[in-house]
């Protein structure tokens, strides 16, 4: 047999070719991408491009939505908040439709105390040093570790709070020049002349007061008249197409006795606006005390991805802002 590829050595060659040729033929196919190659698919390593990713996994999670409604109903209508305890027990409460699905691009933490108080946020980092920062919060009863933890972690943070049920914050914060309390309510309409009590104003007036064009953080829990209040802030800025004047929203919304009709289209109007949610929690301890209810308190936190403020936008982007150590 040695002779034979002795004398003819072209069958060798070609005996080798069809060999090589076979073997790569059937073996398993892997992408030649080298480490660089793949890391070119990696597009996320910025802020803008976190974001674009968070949105097209929210826009999935619109589209869901629709299908959930369309698998239990052929409109909102047929929908009921918390489905009775009987055939067909459809699987879902209202707060399947509204999963907070938008990741936020930053540092997702509690803040403030475990329990009752404390509250889902998104990239507080970004207000540590921040000269302008404005937090506005609502709804306080005494319970303010969240803003306590907000004051002890920022430099410059003016932390503006509003409750018309209480005469100052909690014990947690000590007056000072970064705090400032005043016994009156956040609602749709302004009502505080002298004879009013309590005395509520609108956002828009509050800011004309305080002289402040932005709210870096606002904080809202004013047992239910979140879906009137929200909707008078906010529609405006859809008919402008300015975008809304704060950066993140936390509200507790209290679902007692609403129709899946009215809350969609109020839930659409946040979204409408660039509010996307990234974090909820039921609330259980309201839960708790309330057994055989229905879990219709539940709190919510969103970025607005729209504009330019500091949780969207690097420093340099955002108003009022400058880098400093």
């Amino acid at each position: 047999m040695p002779a034979v590829w002795q004398r003819h050595p072209r069958y060798f060659l070609i005996v080798a070719l069809v060999l090589t040729t076979t073997f790569f033929l059937l073996s398993p196919y892997e992408s030649p991408l080298s480490t660089d190659s793949y890391a070119a698919y990696i597009r996320d390593s910025t802020l803008p491009a976190r974001l674009e990713r968070a949105e097209r996994v929210y826009q999935k999670v619109i589209a869901g939505r629709k299908n959930l409604i369309h698998r239990y109903g052929t409109s909102s209508r047929d929908i009921v908040m918390f489905p009775p305890d009987k055939d067909p027990w459809p699987a879902y409460t209202v707060w399947s439709f509204f999963p907070p699905s938008f990741d936020c691009p930053h540092e997702l933490e509690r803040i403030g105390a475990l329990g009752d108080g404390g509250k889902w946020a998104c990239g507080i980092s970004r207000l540590e040093h921040k000269p302008d920062c404005i937090i506005y919060t609502f709804g306080m009863n005494y319970e303010t570790t969240f803003e306590a933890e907000l004051l002890e972690r920022t430099r410059h943070c003016q932390v503006w709070g509003y409750d018309y049920r209480s005469n100052s914050f909690g014990s947690h914060i000590k007056p000072n020049y970064r705090t400032h309390f005043f016994s009156w309510g956040l609602a749709n309409f302004d009502s505080h002349e002298p004879h009013n009590n309590p005395k509520l104003y609108t956002l828009k007036t509050l800011l004309e007061i305080n002289k402040h064009d932005h709210i870096d953080l606002l904080k809202i829990d004013i047992e239910g008249w979140e879906f009137e209040t929200l909707s008078q802030i906010i529609q405006p800025y859809i008919l402008s197409g300015e975008p809304l004047p704060f950066g993140q929203l936390i509200v507790e919304i209290h679902a007692w006795d609403k129709k899946f009709e009215d809350f969609l289209p109020w839930w659409e109007m946040l979204e409408q606006a660039g509010l996307r949610p990234f974090m909820n929690e039921i609330n259980l301890v309201y839960q708790n005390y309330n057994r055989g209810k229905d879990t219709d308190l539940a709190e919510y936190s969103f970025i607005n991805v729209k504009g330019n403020n500091i949780f969207i936008s690097d420093p340099q982007g955002a108003p009022g802002y400058s880098d400093v150590t």
